[in-house]
């Protein structure tokens, strides 16, 4: 780990988006380079919790939403480096994939480049303006308005990022501890290659630090590719629990979430099984141009390291078993 210096103690980050999952690992190792963080959210007040991350002073919270611009050009002004993680799984009231996905992205590189700051874009494995999920097509139309505005931004496409407060590998083994079948939507054969937040959070902030090259589209998985049977049998075995796993057709899996997606915070939706028809892994073109974590020098972790110490709470004793148990 880089030690603290001076240059990062005088220069600020501004992170859109900073307080989720993935936004509180890449807080926690900028602050460990010493950097100054503005983490830009629409409910400052809701990210208190980063402030034992830093140093006093370290962190600060401040009022930016991406459908008001100038919210945005505040919040990146006398930045050094802005980095851009929103983004939402499914849409509610104003919150839509085309104003945060598509056209935020852009509003995010717009204020960056008056800033004079370096741009970092965090997008999704998968993005692809062919896609038949909107939610794959509004994320490569962001990146497109990233690259209209900053063209030596650096993106990221991580695909499934896994850790203790991932909204993968918990709801599954959630799910598989109050229900006695677990539904393989497809068949199961949909492939992924799930990527550690703390390796995405390494990535992320060695650009920040100007060791990574800007202008490319760097594509993050970890070392393990998977089909989502692999994966549900993978959640079973860790928490020692034998359920049935049904194939779900994908049209059967489509009918079902038309009503799941009314749900406050749905298990699925229409969109994302849509999205679940296509492979979510590293491509050939990305390892053969080197753009790919290994190529940024990072080995990235498995799944069997990480999962298994966090998942050991949904173990048929885990609520009696310590951490060390």
């Amino acid at each position: 780990m880089p030690a603290i210096t001076q240059a990062n103690v005088e220069r600020l980050v501004t992170i859109f988006g900073g307080s989720g999952f993935l936004g509180r690992n890449i807080v926690r190792v900028l602050c460990k380079r010493g950097y100054r963080i503005r983490v830009a959210v629409r409910r400052p007040d809701l990210a208190f919790h980063l402030q034992p991350l830093g140093r006093v002073g370290q962190i600060h919270a401040v009022q930016a939403n991406l459908r008001y611009p100038a919210s945005v050009q505040a919040a990146a002004r006398g930045a050094h480096v802005v980095i851009n993680l929103v983004g939402i799984l499914f849409e509610r009231g104003k919150q839509r994939f085309a104003a945060v996905q598509a056209e935020g992205p852009g509003i995010v590189a717009e204020a960056a480049a008056a800033a004079g700051a370096s741009m970092i874009h965090v997008s999704a494995l998968g993005a692809d303006p062919g896609s038949p999920a909107l939610y794959a097509r509004t994320k490569a139309a962001g990146e497109q308005a990233v690259w209209a505005a900053m063209p030596a931004a650096t993106i990221f496409r991580p695909s499934i990022v896994f850790g203790p407060e991932d909204d993968f590998f918990n709801k599954f083994a959630a799910m598989a501890r109050l229900s006695p079948v677990l539904p393989l939507i497809g068949g199961g054969h949909t492939r992924f290659q799930p990527v550690f937040v703390g390796d995405v959070a390494e990535a992320i902030t060695r650009a920040a630090d100007g060791a990574v090259k800007g202008g490319l589209t760097y594509e993050l998985g970890g070392p393990d590719v998977r089909t989502f049977r692999q994966l549900m049998e993978f959640i079973l075995a860790t928490i020692e629990r034998r359920r049935l796993l049904v194939p779900l057709p994908f049209a059967l899996a489509q009918f079902q979430a038309w009503f799941l997606q009314f749900m406050p915070k749905p298990l699925v939706t229409p969109d994302q099984i849509r999205l679940l028809g296509r492979d979510n892994v590293v491509s050939d073109e990305a390892r053969r141009e080197g753009r790919t974590l290994k190529d940024l020098g990072i080995e990235p972790h498995s799944i069997a390291a990480i999962v298994p110490s966090y998942l050991w709470r949904f173990r048929k004793t885990g609520q009696f078993r310590s951490r060390a148990a």
